[in-house]
């Protein structure tokens, strides 16, 4: 697995909603990507997020790399918006 360095976290999108409220089923080309996401990796550096931990994040930041054939995606602590509680 990856350890990040300075202040940046690993983590993990959680998967787009298939349908919508009203029960339409969406093409995977017509979902969006979702802003929240699990923290799978911390660095040493990092107390206000631990590895488990839901968290809702800045559009169109970090890297994104597959590890493992897993999408994972490597960010700044500041990209991080909110934990879910």
């Amino acid at each position: 697995m990856l350890r990040p360095l300075g202040k940046r976290v690993i983590i993990k999108r959680l998967e787009a909603e298939e349908k919508t409220a009203s029960g339409i089923v969406l093409p995977s080309q017509a979902k969006e990507k979702p802003q929240m996401a699990e923290v799978i990796a911390v660095s040493k550096e990092v107390e206000d997020v631990k590895v488990g931990d839901k968290v809702v994040f800045k559009k169109y930041v970090g890297t994104e790399i597959k590890v493992d054939n897993e999408e994972v995606m490597i960010c700044d602590l500041a990209d991080i918006l909110a934990v879910v509680e």
